[in-house]
């Protein structure tokens, strides 16, 4: 049973490859076709590119806040070295960016890519950025809230489309480090 309603085509992930116009993001893309199998039960689905944001497309399809998983891209400087990761938190939470986060790149200050350079340096559109394809050397942190979720929506790489699929498969993405206390819950 999925947490999408029945109205909601969805496609494994090669064929969200092959489909026109294309369901994945060229990073995502890429990713999937390595097949790892991790996500070997995720599946895309197509929404209006105007519900890519998660408030509405968690009102427009009737899903609970621990259902979608944001990815947010943040950034700190150690010894001159930039350390960037990627935090997935779910929607009902927010990222502890300022101590937890912060403490696990181990630099001084931690703060979010601007939206321009985390489109540019992902590859992927804003509200389509998600765990699957992000660049090499970035870190993918994941809170633990996220993979005890059946299952959780995240970003395809476009705005025009959406992934589902396990929480816990997130954790056998390639560098997911599963985190504690990542995110902290909103008020």
């Amino acid at each position: 049973m999925s947490i999408l309603p029945e109205f909601v085509t969805t496609f494994t992930l090669p064929e969200a490859v092959e489909h026109q116009p294309p369901l994945l993001g060229d990073p995502v893309a890429r990713a999937a076709a390595e097949a790892p199998a991790a996500l070997q039960n995720a599946r895309a689905f197509a929404i209006d590119p105007d519900l890519a944001d998660t408030a509405a497309l968690m009102e427009a399809y009737d899903l609970p806040a621990e259902a979608s998983a944001n990815c947010v891209v943040i950034a700190g400087t150690r010894d001159g070295d930039e350390r960037v990761a990627a935090c997935v938190v779910l929607a009902s939470t927010r990222a502890d960016v300022n101590k937890r986060a912060r403490k696990l790149l181990d630099v001084r200050k931690a703060s979010f890519l601007s939206m321009d350079r985390a489109v540019q340096d992902s590859g992927m559109e804003y509200g389509g950025i998600g765990p699957i394809g992000l660049p090499e050397g970035w870190r993918l942190l994941i809170d633990s809230r996220v993979v005890e979720q059946a299952e959780v929506v995240i970003g395809s790489g476009i705005r025009g489309s959406k992934i589902v699929m396990p929480g816990a498969a997130l954790a056998q993405l390639p560098a997911a480090e599963v985190v504690e206390d990542l995110a902290v819950e909103i008020a």
